[in-house]
């Protein structure tokens, strides 16, 4: 039964996305502002997480960033809610190009992240790094989902 709700979860994601933005990561396109190392290496893809939860056991965390500065967000509290949070929206680049903000199409939370090299990595309300033990905890990581299924030939 997980695997069966992994799955679907999986393809409703999957369906979502391209339904937003039918391209996938397919090139290592570089952005306007390419003078920031991370940034070269930052394209449309898929980051995945599990962030610290003050009242349940994870945030289950996908963030698909789209060639186009739109994004999906799927929350999911593990251990408190089987039901996933959908969040749209656009994201900025700041003036320095190594962070990039998420702004929800309705009204929600303004999120941050530093850009790292494939990963994103989340920032508190004001911008800065989290810090203390758990400071590590709040990273997504990118996985490439480019890849195109092989043609087949007509029989």
């Amino acid at each position: 039964m997980r695997k069966f709700k992994q799955t679907l979860t999986f393809i409703l994601f999957t369906a979502i996305f391209s339904a937003y933005n039918p391209a996938f990561a397919e090139t290592t396109e570089t952005n306007k502002h390419d003078g920031h190392q991370a940034h070269k290496n930052l394209w449309s893809g898929i980051y995945n997480g599990f962030l610290p939860c003050a009242d349940c056991a994870g945030i289950k965390t996908s963030l698909a960033l789209n060639k186009n500065n739109s994004y999906v967000l799927i929350t999911q509290y593990v251990g408190k809610s089987p039901r996933d949070f959908v969040e749209k929206g656009k994201y900025v680049w700041s003036e320095e190009a190594n962070t990039i903000t998420l702004t929800p199409r309705k009204s929600g939370t303004i999120h941050q992240y530093f850009v790292g090299e494939d990963m994103l990595i989340q920032l508190d309300k004001d911008g800065n790094r989290i810090t203390g033990k758990l400071a590590d905890n709040y990273i997504l990581r990118r996985n490439d989902v480019t890849a195109e299924p092989p043609s087949h030939p007509s029989h």
